[in-house]
């Protein structure tokens, strides 16, 4: 019986790039790039792949609320306070994404790296 990577189901918030097309709204394009994570329905989850997924998910969560106080007075200085509420909550988002995306793939790099020597 094989395993489901249920880190591949990540890619369906992709979908929501959808909902910009049908509503013309272009912030939601930024959606597509989820699309990365269907490469993980055909990893199978071993011990160290889910110790690094946890690792990137440690990483991103805690870059995620470090950021969002900064990102808060960023946006309250920028906008007024009802529109840099919901900018400083995305941009907190948008950290934790490319935070957990990127300290995945350089994981998974130093791991290629290592068993080819």
């Amino acid at each position: 019986m094989k395993q489901v990577n249920y880190l591949g189901f990540l890619s369906l918030l992709s979908l929501i790039a959808v909902l910009g097309w049908k509503s013309e709204n272009s912030g939601l394009f930024g959606f597509l790039g989820f699309l990365y994570f269907i490469r993980y329905f055909r990893v199978i989850p071993d011990e160290l792949f889910l110790l690094n997924v946890q690792r990137a998910a440690t990483v991103a969560f805690m870059l995620g609320m470090i950021s969002l106080v900064p990102s808060m007075f960023l946006c309250s200085a920028a906008w007024n306070t009802s529109s840099a509420i919901p900018a400083a909550f995305a941009m907190s988002f948008v950290v934790s994404a490319f935070s957990f995306t990127f300290s995945l793939v350089g994981m998974e790099w130093k791991e290629q790296r290592g068993a080819g020597e």
